[in-house]
């Protein structure tokens, strides 16, 4: 008993023991270290057995950022599976085959029906976006766009005649230009425009009295081939030849395309 005693003072002594200003100083320089630390591993330098620097806590692996999945690679993914579907459905046609293509493909149609859905809800709710605002398609508004169309056309074929002429040529022989002259000739008297009629072939015109015989006016004027009945607009202003077209053509067709080849810039009326 005595024995344990003396060994539990000489513990309690060495507990206590002044400490050394190097010893100070290493307290100081580490300030996180506990009193027990200090004690075992500064004090009394235990040696290689004791751990006293604690090991740092192991760091958690990061996990890499999932890219998303760019969409148009998945729109490919769904017609590849649609593709595959119908192509094992025909060539293998089991009810279980079968029945998973007409499953996959109603969902893709239920997809496509709520785009649809709500691309219209979209146009409705953003003028901008709403084609028929330029070029209405219900009853009432294409009736008025079509009326102030037709308004704004006359108004430009009454000024025609200040600028502009017409080259006309037919041939007597021609089944279309005896459809073409009586349109051309309603045209040029409505609207007072000089129509130059000539003949491509000498024969004459019952409603272009007037005519000349083709003398190389076609080519100096520009005009592909030699189809008849053919109709070019001269420019006084610019001194060029403006071709309208070949054949047969309405009356209503003839004046909205001069309307638009001397009013309309391209890509302004579409």
């Amino acid at each position: 008993m005595t024995h344990i005693y003396r060994m539990a003072a000489l513990a309690l002594s060495l507990s206590v023991l002044p400490t050394t200003s190097a010893q100070a100083q290493d307290r100081q320089a580490t300030p996180s270290t506990t009193s027990a630390d200090a004690l075992y591993c500064k004090e009394r330098r235990l040696g290689y057995w004791f751990y006293c620097v604690r090991p740092s806590p192991a760091e958690e692996p990061q996990q890499p950022e999932t890219q998303p999945v760019p969409a148009s690679l998945e729109l490919d993914a769904i017609t590849s599976e649609l593709r595959e579907l119908k192509a094992r459905a025909i060539l293998y046609p089991t009810e279980a085959n079968v029945a998973a293509y007409i499953r996959f493909q109603r969902a893709q149609l239920d997809r496509a029906s709520l785009f649809s859905d709500v691309w219209q809800r979209a146009i409705w709710q953003d003028p901008e976006l709403d084609y028929t605002l330029e070029r209405p398609v219900g009853a009432v508004a294409k009736k008025q766009w079509q009326d102030a169309r037709s308004a704004e056309r006359d108004s430009v074929m009454a000024r025609l005649s200040q600028r502009y002429g017409l080259f006309y040529f037919f041939s007597a022989t021609c089944g279309p230009c005896e459809v073409m002259s009586p349109i051309v000739k309603g045209i040029a008297d409505r609207w007072h425009i000089t129509v130059r009629a000539i003949s491509t072939d000498g024969g004459p015109s019952r409603h272009f009295p007037d005519y000349r015989v083709e003398t190389n006016q076609r080519a100096r004027l520009g005009l592909e081939g030699k189809a008849t009945p053919a109709l070019v607009l001269w420019d006084s202003v610019t001194k060029r030849p403006i071709p309208i077209g070949y054949g047969v053509l309405s009356a209503d067709e003839l004046q909205d395309r001069i309307y638009l080849l001397t009013s309309k810039e391209a890509g302004h009326d579409y």
